[in-house]
């Protein structure tokens, strides 16, 4: 694969990249509509297809917040065009890497060491690229390790590229209201979190401590001594991304078994810890020889505080749901209803919204679940798209909801999106027992 030398790290710079993108893409639109006076007949799906591939092609080379929301929309299948969703998906796990000098330059800028004065072996090329930074192999006092570097620039950018990415995602998300500011909030302030190794690795120790009671969940050990805020050191665990095994996995034993370590370590960290690995996508969870699930990355971590958790989860009982009352309640508490809505958009939002939790709440609604269940994707799939063309909706204020549906619903939607790649039957009501035995 080809190797980055640079990356743009000003703001002109990287606004310029996207410039350049922009260009192309409007070209391939000029291409489009040309084609399709000649041929009337003529489907957008070459036109997506280009537009994917321009558009990634310059997010991959600047790297960091801007490639990290390309990958945050490619977990969710129902939001764009399959061109853009298997194209975006790359940034999960597979990126152009920094060349070798540009990683001894790194890194004794960030440690004020090069990587062999540290380390007994160090290899100078990366096995594993993603957005905000990639991963060498290392070893130290015969430890084989992990050694993940933060690209340069990331964290100076974020702001000036959210800037830049602001103006499409208020058009695609039918985002507007005074408080809108909220939601790209809510977004920088993980980004920046993402960007301190620090914090990571002690979410990392405190998560995994927490959750080591869970059968068939396995953590690297993280070294503080080896670390800082732009370098991570941690053990190198051995296996496939959970993506590949699910490709050419046939054994449903072991999907049944990763499927249940994975819903286990979700739920246990949700209604427990009240605090999730906010990030599973497939370059996140990798599958050992033994088909037992392991867990790495955890720069994003969502806390869920009380006032959110307990109306988004008192909406999935019976109780609640069917008692409308209670149900809008919930719903304002939520941010969903708005005092100044008017009683048509009252009762049409209720409508939508009982709509899409009597789909998205399927899971918990049974002791057991099959996550090949193919007509619950197409529901949940078919619901995203009615929902991005429904003309009503976006007459609306686009501002609904609390910020913290951004990531609690990212966080879902990618655990049901690997369960599905899995095929996996799950016990839903297993985890209960963990949280019994762990005193919560």
């Amino acid at each position: 694969m080809k190797t980055l030398d640079k990356i743009p790290t000003g703001k002109i710079g990287r606004a310029s990249e996207l410039v350049k993108t922009g260009f192309k893409v409007g070209g391939n639109y000029l291409a489009y509509y040309g084609e399709k006076m000649v041929n009337p007949k003529l489907t957008k799906d070459k036109l997506n297809e280009n537009n994917a591939e321009d558009i990634y092609d310059g997010l991959k080379n600047l790297k960091g917040s801007a490639l990290k929301v390309a990958q945050m929309l490619s977990m969710d299948k129902s939001i764009m065009p399959q061109a853009y969703v298997e194209k975006f998906s790359l940034s999960q796990f597979s990126v152009p890497p920094l060349s070798a000098p540009l990683v001894r330059k790194t890194f004794k800028k960030y440690f004020g060491k090069f990587p062999d004065e540290l380390f007994d072996k160090f290899t100078p090329d990366s096995v594993n690229a993603a957005s905000i930074g990639q991963v060498h192999k290392a070893e130290k006092d015969e430890k084989q390790l992990a050694v993940k570097i933060q690209y340069p620039g990331v964290a100076e950018s974020i702001s000036s590229d959210l800037a830049i990415v602001k103006p499409v995602a208020i058009r695609m998300f039918n985002i507007k209201g005074k408080d809108s500011e909220k939601y790209f909030k809510e977004i920088e302030d993980k980004l920046f979190e993402e960007t301190d190794y620090v914090n990571e690795l002690r979410q990392g120790k405190e998560i995994a401590e927490s959750c080591a009671l869970i059968p068939n969940l396995r953590f690297p050990e993280y070294y503080p001594d080896w670390s800082n805020d732009k370098i991570l050191t941690m053990d190198w665990m051995q296996g496939e991304h959970i993506s590949e095994f699910a490709s050419k996995n046939s054994d449903q034993a072991k999907a049944d078994k990763l499927g249940q370590a994975m819903w286990d370590f979700y739920m246990f960290q949700m209604h427990g810890l009240k605090a999730v690995h906010a990030d599973p996508h497939p370059g996140n969870f990798l599958v050992d020889k033994d088909a037992n699930l392991i867990a790495i990355d955890f720069g994003c971590v969502k806390q869920v505080p009380e006032d959110f958790y307990d109306p988004y989860f008192e909406l999935v009982s019976p109780e609640i749901f069917d008692n409308p009352i209670e149900f809008e309640a919930k719903l304002f508490e939520l941010e969903i209803l708005r005092h100044d809505d008017k009683p048509s958009e009252k009762a049409y939002l209720i409508k939508l919204f009982k709509e899409l939790l009597d789909v998205s709440t399927m899971p918990y609604r049974t002791d057991n679940f099959d996550f090949s269940n193919e007509e619950f994707f197409g529901r949940l799939a078919a619901m995203g798209e009615e929902f991005s063309k429904d003309s009503q909706l976006r007459k609306m204020n686009g501002n609904r909801g609390s910020k913290h549906f951004l990531y609690v619903n990212r966080t879902f939607f990618g655990l049901y999106s690997l369960l599905h790649d899995l095929k996996a039957k799950v016990d839903t009501v297993q985890y209960k027992t963990y949280l019994k035995q762990a005193g919560f």
